[in-house]
């Protein structure tokens, strides 16, 4: 098995919720905890067993301390995390229930990360011991420089040889489509596993939906065969991975993914889950995308394996899966009982 380490490069901020399902208005603490899309990929992977390292820059102040604690507790590797700026970002959330959606408020302008610039980071050590490398399209946008340090990064892990994955994770509240569009170009010729889904397939890489193959505006099974395939066809990605929800209520939904790969699409079981906490549901998708190719798995039983511990991930609090291979590989042998394991 593959032994080498994972590196993620992102983000890393403070979770402010309210307690339970109180909105705003009614709050008066908030539970905190540490997120970041990438972050949250490098702890998932560390619970199953992969070398994982974060790369990211924080200010020189006890809450950031706080925050790498966090990641070595987990036993995420942090040596190149690099130190300046004034603060981390902070994103406030409240959770929905039933026909109440959640709602998240930003606060990440000028924080470390988005001030870093390409000069800030060794990647020549950091991708030396390395055999993928995580970032996402939050990432690219949090400042001015930021698509300029990303890009850098990709080039030099192509030269170190390492695996590029990249998930789009557009987030409207930060940047335009338009100005997302073309970082977007500028990054994705580096990118060999790419998760995204079918909305920015179609608006950020030009690939049409044939109406046809549309149910309520959603794709169906052939409408992905036809998109993926297409997409594959003009791009040179290894890979190519999308998640697929059904937003029964914001307490219920149905979440299946769909892997691209070889030539051929592969579709998960669907799960129908009861909701916990559904922030890093996609991360936690991604996760198990790169363990299972880490590990070796064949096309089919990766995309079980990510859509299984992204599964998971919505019925533990916070934004970070804690589930191990073990539980992974029982929820898609055995379906899920939700029995107590005695």
């Amino acid at each position: 098995m593959n032994r080498k380490k994972v590196v993620g490069f992102g983000d890393y901020l403070l979770r402010c919720n309210t307690e339970g399902n109180l909105r705003f208005l009614q709050a008066d603490r908030f539970i905190i905890g540490y997120t970041g899309a990438e972050a949250n990929v490098c702890v998932s992977l560390a619970h199953m067993g992969v070398p994982s390292e974060f790369v990211t820059r924080l200010p020189e102040n006890p809450i950031a301390d706080c925050a790498v604690s966090e990641l070595r507790r987990h036993g995420i590797k942090t040596d190149h995390i690099v130190r300046g700026g004034e603060r981390m970002g902070v994103f406030y959330l409240e959770k929905g229930a039933s026909q109440r959606p959640s709602a998240i408020v930003y606060d990440r302008k000028f924080t470390s990360i988005s001030e870093a610039r390409p000069e800030d980071f060794d990647w020549d050590n950091i991708f030396r011991d390395a055999s993928f490398f995580h970032l996402c399209g939050i990432t690219a946008g949090l400042g001015e420089q930021s698509p300029e340090v990303c890009l850098a990064a990709m080039k030099k892990a192509r030269e170190y040889g390492v695996t590029v994955s990249f998930d789009f994770n557009y987030r409207s509240k930060m940047w335009t489509r338009e100005k997302a569009g073309k970082v977007f170009a500028q990054l994705l010729p580096y990118v060999d596993v790419l998760t995204a889904g079918a909305e920015d397939i179609r608006d950020f890489l030009g690939v049409p939906w044939d109406e046809q193959e549309t149910v309520d505006g959603k794709l169906t099974p052939d409408g992905y065969r036809h998109l993926l395939k297409e997409l594959c066809d003009t791009r040179p990605f290894k890979a190519v991975a999308s998640t697929m929800r059904e937003n029964r209520s914001a307490s219920d939904n149905s979440w299946s993914g769909v892997l691209y790969m070889d030539g051929q699409t592969y579709f998960s079981r669907k799960y129908e889950i009861h909701l916990v906490d559904r922030i890093g549901g996609g991360d936690s998708f991604c996760a198990g995308l790169l363990y299972g190719l880490w590990a070796g798995f064949d096309a089919q039983k990766t995309v079980e394996y990510a859509t299984a511990a992204s599964c998971l991930k919505h019925t533990i609090e916070m934004d970070m899966n804690l589930s191990g291979v073990d539980e992974v590989l029982t929820l898609m042998n055995e379906g899920g009982s939700g029995r107590i394991s005695r």
